[in-house]
């Protein structure tokens, strides 16, 4: 079942950053989409056509995440890369802004987008988010445009979440979350996986998972109605300074044996390195 929905997915946004590269037309967002609605003018002014147009959230995570210079930042399921290379404009020369993302078509589309932005300190890898290619404790921030609500196994994107993330680091995403009324069937109703809103989780099982996985300060918060008991909402945590990690990956996470994410080029795909929309 978790490889079917994996593969839905990839076709759903494989044929979107298709679209873009082909015709440069806008990717349909689906039903719950809205996308470059949600980012200002002067931020949509800052990007490459191809890059807003193939943005496919449902909300602006960078409105969310107060991202600062010299942060290491995180983007599951970048996509055509607007949150990365406005990520990769906040955090500086200093920082770096990473996507993730698991269709071919997408990661062209981003790696044209940030050589078409002149973008250096980018990177994007492939790879399913319920498993980042990127060691312990390497990330500042992650961030995500609702793309969790597509994860075929949810718990383990938490885990990921917080294995990623270093000591005090945090979450900034924006997602579609269901009330707590709705069963799994009614949310099925509502929409596919592709449209975002079938796979949604409800707001305390959104809250719940992060926490399970050891994340603190969690909140969901409702921004505006999707549909009939559909959200968009903010989601943010933090990962709880006690458990302490180096910042310097290579420093002493060498001494540990990890590699500093620079080392790891089996992840990064192409010049720019490598991108997963969603609705």
């Amino acid at each position: 079942m978790n490889r079917q929905i994996h593969d839905v997915v990839r076709e759903r946004y494989a044929e979107s950053a298709r679209q873009v590269l082909v015709n440069e037309t806008a990717a349909c967002c689906g039903e719950a989409g809205i996308g470059p609605e949600l980012y200002s003018a002067l931020e949509r002014a800052e990007l490459p056509d191809a890059a807003v147009m193939a943005s496919l959230g449902c909300g602006n995570p960078l409105a969310v995440a107060e991202l600062h210079e010299g942060e290491r930042v995180l983007d599951l399921g970048s996509g055509g890369g607007i949150d990365v290379l406005l990520s990769a404009k906040r955090v500086g020369p200093t920082g770096r802004a990473i996507g993730l993302d698991m269709t071919d078509e997408m990661l062209a589309l981003a790696q044209r987008n940030a050589a078409e932005a002149g973008a250096t300190n980018v990177e994007f890898l492939k790879g399913q988010i319920e498993a980042i290619p990127l060691p312990a404790a390497s990330v500042d921030v992650v961030i995500s445009n609702c793309v969790v609500n597509l994860a075929a196994d949810k718990p383990s994107v938490f885990r990921e979440i917080a294995r990623v993330l270093r000591s005090g680091g945090r979450v900034g995403i924006t997602d579609i979350v269901a009330d707590d009324s709705l069963t799994p069937d009614e949310r099925a109703k509502g929409g596919s996986y592709v449209g975002c809103i079938a796979g949604a989780l409800s707001f305390s099982e959104f809250q719940n998972g992060l926490q399970e996985a050891g994340l603190t300060d969690v909140s969901v918060t409702s921004t505006h109605l999707v549909t009939d008991g559909m959200h968009s909402a903010i989601v943010k945590a933090t990962k709880p300074s006690s458990d302490v990690e180096a910042r310097d990956p290579g420093g002493a996470l060498a001494a540990r044996g990890v590699a500093p994410l620079d080392a790891l080029g089996m992840a990064a795909v192409g010049g720019c390195c490598g991108g997963d929309g969603c609705c």
